[in-house]
């Protein structure tokens, strides 16, 4: 596995190319060594991962993206410590992970909230289960709903809140124990898409405001594109680090950029990753329920 670069881009812009460079030299946050996971099935073992290696840095935007298959999800769950490995290693900060810990968040995409808990409520329960007294834990439960700008729903339950609504209390449960990383699996994909759009640019604003390094798994190519510092890119079936692209498209992030050259050609450059020329595509079956039409092709 290589570090991908775009030559052209890095070459005509000294501040992108000064930006990786301060990425690399800040402290590693995330390691990840030679991990392989095998699944037990009727049919024999099945590899999901395999050999994978890598490494995040302090306050990164890292995505994981590709193919169906590529075991993104099995990933992010073993780096949170949410199923063990068969083989290899993860480090948070130099140490081993070996099981859940506060030092790594999670957010899904379901909202695993508690329901019968007010919002404030269900930030103030992870420094409550840690031993945090009741007035502290709700005046850190209140910075972390102000952040993520639902100060006016602090009251509310699960139930009355929209799903964008919904996802910013999780993120914001999650970093009320202060982790180190925060591991977010694919959290907006159950969101249309214009909601898709505001919480991709207010997890931005809220990374840009807290001392997190975030892994976030996608499907999604310009989601990765816009959030990500670098992209690492899996090949499926197992899954196998192909690459890990540096994202030379300049912060602040805004949607217009999304029109520009160099988003567009870092989008095409994962997208040749993860279907490279040559690749079958599967064609549909068809059953035909009316009779061909000229007019509707």
């Amino acid at each position: 596995m290589t570090t991908s670069t775009l030559p052209d881009y890095r070459e005509q812009s000294p501040e992108v190319a000064a930006r990786f460079e301060r990425l690399q030299q800040r402290p590693v946050t995330l390691e990840v060594r030679d991990l392989t996971k095998r699944f037990a099935t009727p049919k024999g073992s099945v590899t999901a991962l395999e050999n994978v290696s890598f490494r995040v840095h302090q306050r990164e935007f890292t995505c994981v993206i590709g193919p169906s298959g590529c075991g993104k999800s099995t990933l992010v769950r073993i780096l949170a410590g949410l199923e063990t490995a068969s083989s290899g290693e993860v480090l948070v900060g130099g140490e081993p992970v070996s099981g859940p810990g506060p030092d790594r968040g999670m957010v899904f995409q379901g909202y695993t909230l508690f329901p019968w808990l007010t919002v404030k409520e269900n930030v103030m329960f992870g420094p409550k289960m840690a031993g945090t007294p009741d007035f502290a834990a709700e005046r850190e439960a209140r910075q972390w709903i102000e952040m993520v700008g639902l100060s006016k729903f602090e009251n509310a339950y699960p139930h009355q809140l929209s799903g964008g609504m919904k996802q910013r209390v999780a993120i914001a449960r999650a970093l009320a124990n202060q982790p180190r990383v925060l591991f977010m699996d694919e959290p907006f994909g159950a969101l249309d898409a214009q909601t898709r759009c505001q919480m991709q640019e207010y997890l931005l604003e809220i990374w840009k405001n807290v001392d997190i390094t975030v892994v976030f798994i996608t499907h999604d190519l310009d989601e990765a594109v816009f959030l990500a510092d670098r992209i690492l890119v899996l090949d499926p079936n197992p899954g196998r680090v192909r690459e890990f692209v540096e994202v030379p498209v300049p912060r602040p992030r805004a949607p217009s950029q999304l029109f520009e050259p160099p988003f567009m050609a870092i989008r095409k450059h994962v997208d040749g990753l993860i279907h490279p020329p040559g690749s079958e595509k599967k064609e549909a079956p068809v059953v035909r329920l009316a009779a061909p039409d000229p007019d509707v092709v």
